[in-house]
């Protein structure tokens, strides 16, 4: 997967080793709610095995699904910006064993390194501007005119 949400894309070498260092392995179960919009975003995984879909509550209808995540993705990014809330819901929808990371550990490595702090910032970056892209598309698609979630 060539995507920059995938941690092998979105963070060099060097800065990868010193996340993975604070990774701890956690399992959920098909239909487990890693988290709720709206929560406190005090974690984040990166996909190991299995699918996690992010999704969006919609007033009065189910909630949308966004997209899909999957090996070495990043599950969750609110956890980098104040006030740590959640801006989407997201559940496993396979079997799924990830990396946890703990939030407040992680911005203090980023904190205490520079070069670390704006490696993580860029790869979040680019994170946040994908699943932006991705939730515009999609709402487009289940309740925009035809065709107006399609690509140019």
């Amino acid at each position: 997967m060539t995507s920059t949400t995938t941690l092998t894309a979105g963070l060099p070498v060097e800065h990868r080793e010193r996340l993975m260092r604070v990774a701890r392995e956690v399992s959920f179960v098909a239909g487990t709610r890693l988290f709720e919009e709206g929560g406190r975003a005090h974690r984040f995984w990166i996909v190991r095995t299995g699918t996690v879909a992010l999704d969006l509550r919609v007033p009065g209808r189910r909630a949308a699904v966004i997209e899909s995540l999957g090996h070495g993705e990043l599950v969750g990014w609110s956890w980098h910006f104040p006030p740590y809330v959640w801006h989407l819901g997201a559940e496993a929808m396979t079997p799924v064993r990830a990396w946890e990371f703990d939030a407040e550990a992680v911005r203090a490595l980023s904190a205490q390194d520079p070069a670390f702090g704006r490696a993580v910032a860029t790869w979040i970056g680019d994170v946040v501007a994908h699943r932006l892209h991705a939730a515009r598309i999609r709402l487009l698609d289940l309740y925009g005119p035809h065709g107006s979630g399609s690509l140019l």
